[in-house]
Order: C-alpha cells, then structure tokens, then sequence
C-alpha cells in the first residue's frame, strides 16, 4: 500500500470510529440532568475540539505506523485510541462515571507515555498529542466533577 492509502486508513478509522461511537453513544436524557460544574463547556464545543484531535490522533498512528513501530509506540497508539473509544459506552451507555474516571485517567496515563516516549523519536507526534493531553486532563477533571456531584 502507498503511504498515502495508510493515511487516509488511519484517518477513516479514527474519525470514523469517533463518529460512530459518537452517534451510539451521545448524551441523552440522563447526562441533562445530571448536576454539573460551572466550567462544563457548552455542548456545541465537543464535536469541532474532537474533529481537530482526531485528525491528530490518526497523524501520529501514521506516523507510528510508517516508523514500523519503532520502540512500539504504534502499541500505545492503539492502546489509547481503545481506551479513547471505551470511554463513551463507559460514561453515557452504562451511566458509570466513576467507572469512566478510571478509563479515562488510564487513557491519560497512555497519553503522556506516548509524548513522553515518542519526544526523541518523533517530535511530531508528540507535539499532536499536546492538545490531546491537555483536553484528556480537562475532561478528566469534568469526569471527576460530575461523579463527584452525583
């Protein structure tokens, strides 16, 4: 396959599944209620914040990929985008969000690995995980929130 065919797979997949998961498993009647903190983003900013980290998230997977898994980061690659999809069934399916915090707060953990061990190697990608970090972190902190409150 040509890179190119590699990379717009990577990009199908990502934006694709983030899609799909997004369309299964959107917030319902019982995220509404839900009691939620001052600093909860108005639903509108998800959609163009995840559209932007995904094709993010699928750069650095090509870029792992092209690298032939080179200290295996395409391994944690993978490992945070299942954790990335796990975590809407977790929170809005299952209506779990102490269960979600735990994914999450692992999706975060695989996050930073990934900068941290791609850094040397693949500038690049670590620096489209940033956003991606720092998004994970402020969720994370949502998650809390709302576990928390109710």
């Amino acid at each position: 396959m040509t890179k190119w065919t590699i990379r717009i797979a990577f990009l199908l997949l990502v934006m694709g599944g983030g899609i799909l998961i997004g369309t299964l498993t959107a917030p319902g009647p019982w995220y509404a209620a839900l009691d939620k903190p001052v600093f909860n983003p108005p639903n509108w900013i998800f959609a163009p914040v995840w559209t932007t980290l995904y094709v993010l998230i699928a750069m650095a997977g090509w870029r792992q990929y092209e690298a032939r898994n080179e200290g295996g980061y395409l391994t944690l690659w993978w490992v945070q985008l299942l954790l990335n999809f796990l975590w809407s069934p977790m929170f809005f399916v299952l209506q779990q969000p102490w269960l979600a915090l735990a994914v999450i707060l692992a999706l975060l953990a695989v996050i930073a690995l990934f900068i941290r061990g791609t850094w040397s190697r693949d500038r690049l990608s670590a620096l489209a995980f940033i956003p991606y970090l720092v998004w994970v972190s402020f969720a994370s902190l949502l998650n809390l929130s709302i576990a928390i409150f109710n």
